[in-house]
């Protein structure tokens, strides 16, 4: 008996029969059921989100019919539904647990939550496990399998196996054990912090033709959610003393939809009942994505819609601002290809242009350049333009004297309040008055016919279809140099040949248009407008940016339609831990040596040749004669070489170049660097490159700072190569 005693004490555990001394409760996290392509996935909430769940939950509101609202104000959760249900969009209604033991699947190792009731057994077992020392328990779960609590690190579930005795019905500890965790901090998850509740500025989302938004067939909702992730990273990269300072929340974006709408109303049938049989899925594909062009050029359709992208984007602002009623910021829209050309339907909100094929951007710039300004804003437009035309006007008057070497006339026609539009109405007479003598007379007055010549014969067809109202981009508003006698169609409407629509007004202005992957410029030249007034910008949104990847066979360019005498490339979009790729480096390094070998080479050979041709002298000279050869060959090597410089070089000392007010006078065709691998075959890369947008920091890096700069807050560093 004495032997046996020792081993008693032993286990080591007298202090465990106190019931406070080692177990504490388990800790809670809410997780949802999120189900993609039929298969289960449980997604923790953020630690803001489950905090607040669990203070709802704790209060007793469970009983209640409560709502919680979770992912930044995008999901409700009703806490006694256990129910996630979407705000702004449809979605299946998700599955909600208050989640404290797990067990790992069998697919993909995920830890998978037990249900609620089940999980509070467990604790319970666990409890008197730990309290009384007493392990080997044995549970059995809804389903028939059985749980074995081993030791604190060791816990079992056991899968059973299907036997053919089917009068056998009891549990069974055979199969492959599946490991059980108590905790989320035992399982291998990632939980975000949650989102700022600080929202700056509203970023509506235009998705283009089709009902898939990417190269992995995802929707307009997932590709915005990733959007969304990238520019909370970046905030946090890029703004980070903004953040400090409280200055800077987050910028919200949310999809619009229109492409459910638009199959809802019944096309879908008629076109099935002319479609042929063969090669089915390649016909269905073209049914539901490629036929959307042709719909949104058809009247019919093209009125649905877009009353649908208006109505929506209305929608969704009205419910934003029910739901966030002290929200102040700025609203902008954002489209990808032919969403757009929606843009003239939103002048004052930045618009963001999904990468959904071509539709989206081009819906968007449609309806913006139809959007109706306010009778304020237009009286405040027409002063701005008086303002323009009395000082920038007046200085194009004086580059334009100074050109023809009448500088000294300036002050006459500044006295005279002369701008440039003022200048081409002016008749011989006219000038006679102001005291300007016969010799400079002519020369003003030839200027003027020949700009007039020039205009005539790059005049465009006269604008057909409905009638609408004069744009801002029309000759008789925004050419300074047409008048109503000589008929000058330089400068055509924007909206030339848009199909015939009620195009319906937004309830708010958008500030900036962000455009990507879009083919505007291509759909424009194919309209019949050769040339975009660099005096024109959209009714009601001051901003405008066309992004594009360079190997997007979708996208096309803006700016050469309005400065197409002048060669120039978009604005190389810096990379967002700011300086070029390393490929791109290399490249210009290259280039930078193939033209200083060449100027070596040249030179070189100039000097050689010279050699050759001069006339003999006596060997007595020789050295002087060699002495001589080399100062003159290194004199004229000096010239040679500046005329041959880098295309890098020239690109850092090129001048600014005015490209109209159509984005505020700034640029705006941006291009993103390509990847190392996607520049050894660009063909192969074209596809990915229309589609790379959503998960482009890049891309997200300038939407935010030019956002944000209408805020008055920059980057905390420029980055290399930024404006």
């Amino acid at each position: 008996m004495s032997a046996q005693e020792p081993p008693r004490p032993p286990p080591a555990e007298p202090p465990e029969p106190e019931p406070g001394g080692r177990y504490e409760a388990v800790v809670p996290h809410w997780f949802y059921c999120k189900v993609t392509d039929s298969r289960e996935r449980w997604v923790p909430f953020s630690a803001q989100d489950s905090e607040r769940l669990e203070e709802a939950h704790g209060a007793g509101k469970d009983q209640e019919d409560v709502v919680v609202p979770t992912s930044g104000g995008r999901y409700d959760v009703h806490l006694k539904q256990r129910q996630r249900v979407a705000v702004y969009w449809q979605e299946e209604v998700s599955e909600v647990r208050r989640c404290t033991w797990f067990y790992k699947g069998d697919k993909d190792n995920k830890y998978i939550p037990y249900s609620e009731s089940f999980s509070e057994e467990l604790e319970e077992a666990y409890m008197i496990a730990v309290t009384l020392d007493e392990w080997k328990k044995k549970l059995e779960s809804p389903s028939r399998e059985v749980i074995i609590l081993h030791n604190p690190k060791l816990m079992v579930h056991y899968h059973p196996v299907a036997s053919s005795d089917d009068w056998v019905s009891t549990p069974t500890e055979q199969g492959r054990p599946r490991t059980v965790k108590r905790g989320v901090e035992n399982i291998a998850v990632e939980i975000p912090n949650g989102e700022p509740l600080q929202i700056d500025h509203l970023v509506f989302v235009v998705h283009g033709i089709g009902p898939a938004c990417d190269i992995r067939f995802r929707s307009i909702v997932q590709c915005v959610n990733d959007f969304r992730n990238v520019s909370l990273s970046m905030l946090q990269a890029h703004f980070r003393k903004a953040q400090e300072q409280q200055q800077v929340g987050r910028v919200e974006f949310l999809p619009v939809n229109w492409h459910s709408s638009l199959h809802s109303t019944g096309v879908d049938v008629d076109l099935e009942r002319i479609t042929l049989p063969s090669i089915n899925r390649l016909r269905h594909f073209i049914n539901d994505t490629i036929l959307d062009v042709f719909f949104y050029n058809s009247s019919t359709y093209c009125q649905t819609i877009v009353d649908t992208v208006a109505s929506e984007m209305n929608r969704l602002h009205q419910l934003f601002m029910q739901r966030n009623p002290l929200f102040k910021g700025g609203v902008s829209i954002a489209g990808h290809s032919l969403a757009r050309s929606w843009l003239g339907l939103f002048p004052t909100v930045t618009l963001t242009l999904c990468p959904r094929l071509f539709a989206g951007s081009l819906i968007l710039f449609d309806l913006l350049t139809n959007q109706k300004a306010d009778p304020e804003e237009e009286e405040h437009s027409a002063q701005g333009s008086t303002t323009t035309s009395s000082n920038g006007g007046i200085k194009e008057v004086k580059e334009i004297l100074k050109n023809l070497e009448l500088s000294e006339y300036c002050d006459v026609f500044e006295k005279e309040k002369m701008d440039r539009q003022a200048l081409f109405l002016c008749t011989e007479n006219n000038l006679k008055e102001m005291g300007i003598p016969l010799g400079p007379r002519m020369k003003i007055l030839h200027y003027i016919s020949s700009k007039a010549d020039t205009q005539d014969q790059s005049s465009a067809a006269p604008r057909h279809g409905e009638e609408r109202r004069a744009e801002p981009g029309s000759p008789s508003q925004h050419d300074p140099e047409s008048t109503e006698g000589v008929g000058n169609c330089q400068y055509r409407d924007v909206g030339l040949g848009q199909v015939s629509a009620n195009y319906p007004q937004l309830n708010y202005k958008p500030t900036i248009f962000f455009a990507f992957g879009s083919p505007i410029g291509m759909f424009l030249t194919v309209r019949g407008v050769k040339r975009i007034d660099p005096n024109y910008s959209l009714p009601t949104c001051k901003g405008f940016f066309n992004i594009f990847h360079p190997f997007d066979p979708v996208a096309y360019r803006i700016e050469p339609m309005i400065v197409p005498d002048l060669e120039f490339e978009p604005m190389l979009l810096p990379h967002h831990k700011g300086r070029k790729r390393m490929h791109l480096e290399l490249k210009e390094g290259l280039t930078r040596m193939s033209v200083d070998l060449k100027n070596n080479l040249l030179g070189s050979l100039r000097v050689a040749w010279q050699s050759f041709t001069r006339a003999p002298v006596p060997a007595l000279e020789a050295r002087s004669t060699d002495a001589e050869a080399e100062a003159e060959a290194g004199t004229e090597k000096q010239p040679d070489t500046k005329p041959e410089e880098s295309p890098a070089a020239v690109k850092e000392e090129a001048p600014l170049i005015n490209v109209g007010r159509l984005n505020g006078g700034n640029r705006i065709d941006y291009v993103l660097q390509e990847k190392p691998i996607e520049s050894f075959n660009e063909y192969l890369f074209a596809l990915q490159g229309h589609l790379c947008y959503w998960e482009s920091e890049d891309t997200v890096l300038l939407v935010l700072k030019e956002i944000y700069q209408t805020q008055g807050i920059t980057l905390d560093q420029p980055l290399q190569g930024s404006q």
